[in-house]
């Protein structure tokens, strides 16, 4: 009787203890009623600790912390065979890797159980995926592939972004970052036009720039030339300005040339013969 009594009293332990859950911490539980009257989900969310589970209750348990998701096509990284692929403005099929990276606000998250029904994995997978899927083909469809795969890659992601976050928004989902995992992948044969006329342009700023930089120093010597030629205008100027002077000052004083002589003369008389002319005007 007492061995009966026992394992009575074990076996209700052991269905007591069964029917305690935990919340951990960083996650918010949400209770669901499965029958009776008061079915569905309870507005409250629960916090971390301990709860009371019935046999008539289910709980189901969301992280409030950053969550982070990709969907690659390669087996070996994120969601495999889950990339997305959409189109531009020319209807050419784009595919890439696309990540996510959200949180929950935890005050809000019956309000997202009561709309999806589902845990917050089958929600990113499922839902999250379809929003971001659908951005890029609504957004990529008004550019053509060039801006796409070219400058205007970052300003088609951000708009992705600003899209997914405005749908979320309202139910709780906060969209940190919508980014692309890998390169865009394009039909090789696009591809390699793109990077053909990529290369060419290059070239031919290069052939430009190297024209400028010949201009821009040809401009320098002719310059420097003129600078050169200026100067000695100048000099010669001046040489000329100067030979005037003295040659008017010689004119007006003509006894300056005597002078001049006289003040250079050692005292010696010429030793020439033969009549020549003193270079001194002794009359005068």
């Amino acid at each position: 009787m007492r061995i009966q009594r026992a394992l009575i009293f074990s076996a209700l332990l052991m269905t007591l203890a069964g029917c305690l859950q935990k919340v951990p911490a960083g996650n918010v539980g949400v209770m669901v009623d499965l029958y009776g009257s008061s079915k569905g989900v309870q507005a409250q969310e629960l916090g971390v600790g301990r709860y009371w589970i019935g046999y008539n209750q289910e709980l189901y348990l969301f992280p409030t912390f950053t969550q982070t998701y990709t969907w690659t096509e390669a087996a070996t990284e994120g969601r495999a065979h889950e990339s997305i692929t959409f189109q531009s403005l020319e209807g050419l099929a784009i595919n890439t890797d696309v990540g996510v990276t959200y949180h929950v606000v935890p005050d809000k998250v019956s309000l997202l159980f009561q709309k999806y029904r589902r845990t917050l994995e089958e929600i990113t997978d499922t839902y999250i995926h379809n929003m971001i899927r659908d951005a890029f083909v609504e957004e990529a469809s008004h550019l053509p592939i060039e801006t796409i795969y070219g400058k205007g890659k970052s300003a088609l992601v951000n708009a992705v972004q600003d899209r997914v976050q405005a749908q979320v928004k309202e139910i709780g989902i906060v969209i940190e970052k919508v980014y692309l995992v890998n390169t865009l992948r394009l039909p090789p044969a696009v591809e390699s036009a793109i990077n053909a006329k990529a290369a060419a342009s290059q070239m031919a700023e290069q052939r430009q720039n190297e024209l400028a930089q010949s201009q821009a120093e040809a401009q320098k010597e002719i310059a420097a030339a003129q600078g050169i030629a200026q100067s000695k205008l100048i000099v010669a100027d001046a040489e000329a300005k100067a030979i005037k002077l003295k040659g008017d000052a010689l004119k007006d004083n003509p006894a300056l040339i005597q002078w001049s002589a006289v003040d250079k003369w050692d005292g010696k008389m010429p030793q020439v013969s033969g009549g020549a002319t003193p270079f001194i005007n002794l009359q005068k």
